[in-house]
């Protein structure tokens, strides 16, 4: 008897902790696909950390490529897939080449964009900066940098990306008849020490450059780099983006005219606080152009040192 009692136990308990298991196996996933390591990713971290908080009853996790390339992406989302996650929000490196791999996607999760859009795919919706305004407003510090004219040189990480294309658009409409020329865009495949030699060559080969403009988060960190490397900081002016630690301080210390910054932390909220609402049924969040236009904001000399306290909040270890 006490043997068959011995025996019978932990049968008793894990049928006990069956409804628990259950329970656990049955709470939905939600991902958060970005396309490159950057602290911008880490701010957007954050807002999915808050989202997470109010809605325990979801896994919430950010996943970053080993390395930046839409198929690197694209494993990633099969691998999501294959795990049969509720929802997908990504920031889609080449979107013209991935609407198979998105709708794929969008066939099996609830998917949105974020950061660059993918209007062609049966996304839900898009959540993030309006990158043509961004540009615009890029094109604005540019002309403030450079009251007399000049020659400027563009840095980017590819331009099969929407938001790269769609901020050299913005540029060009703001340049418009304007006295700065465009000399060149470089592209760098979101190689750090790429972006790096890039400028490099530039400072090198181009004598009479005035002004350097990097178009994503870690492009104007490499540009601050070799600009002080090179000893032209008081020669060649920087506009840039995004809110990257070395772009702040560039900005401190009068190296970087201006960046402009989104906000990712909104990115990272809005996105997860979406989907839990759209897989429960509700849709009256979504716009009927789809897309949820996050605003940017100028960061130069004048506001740099209270921006900077709030990025070092946001990216203290939570």
């Amino acid at each position: 008897m006490k043997r068959r009692s011995l025996l019978a136990a932990p049968a008793a308990l894990a049928l006990a902790g069956a409804p628990r298991i259950l329970h656990a196996q049955e709470k939905k996933t939600l991902a958060f696909v970005v396309n490159v390591s950057a602290d911008f990713w880490t701010i957007a971290r954050r807002g999915i950390e808050k989202a997470n908080r109010e809605h325990p009853e979801f896994n919430m996790e950010m996943i970053v490529p080993g390395q930046a390339s839409a198929a690197e992406q694209r494993r990633i989302v099969d691998e999501l897939l294959a795990r049969k996650v509720a929802g997908i929000a990504i920031s889609a490196i080449n979107p013209g080449n991935s609407t198979e791999m998105l709708n794929r996607a969008a066939s099996q999760a609830v998917l949105f964009t974020t950061d660059s859009d993918a209007p062609a795919s049966n996304r839900v919706v898009y959540i993030g900066t309006d990158n043509v305004a961004a540009g615009r407003e890029a094109g604005a510090q540019m002309k403030k940098a450079l009251p007399s004219g000049g020659k400027a040189m563009l840095f980017v990480g590819t331009m099969d990306a929407d938001n790269a294309r769609e901020r050299v658009q913005g540029i060009r409409e703001a340049l418009q008849g304007g006295n700065i020329e465009i000399v060149d865009i470089r592209t760098d495949e979101s190689d750090m020490a790429r972006a790096k030699r890039n400028v490099e060559d530039v400072l090198a080969r181009y004598a009479d450059i005035d002004l350097l403009v990097g178009l994503w988060a870690y492009n104007t960190p490499q540009i601050y780099q070799a600009v002080k490397g090179a000893g032209r900081e008081n020669r060649v002016k920087i506009v840039g983006f995004d809110e990257d630690g070395l772009t702040l301080r560039g900005v401190a210390d009068g190296t970087i005219y201006s960046t402009v910054v989104q906000q990712p932390f909104e990115f990272g909220y809005q996105s997860m606080v979406g989907m839990v609402k759209y897989l429960n049924n509700d849709r009256s969040f979504i716009p009927a152009s789809k897309q949820i236009i996050i605003p940017t904001r100028i960061i130069d000399k004048s506001n740099v040192e209270e921006f900077q306290k709030q990025m070092r909040d946001l990216l203290r270890t939570r």
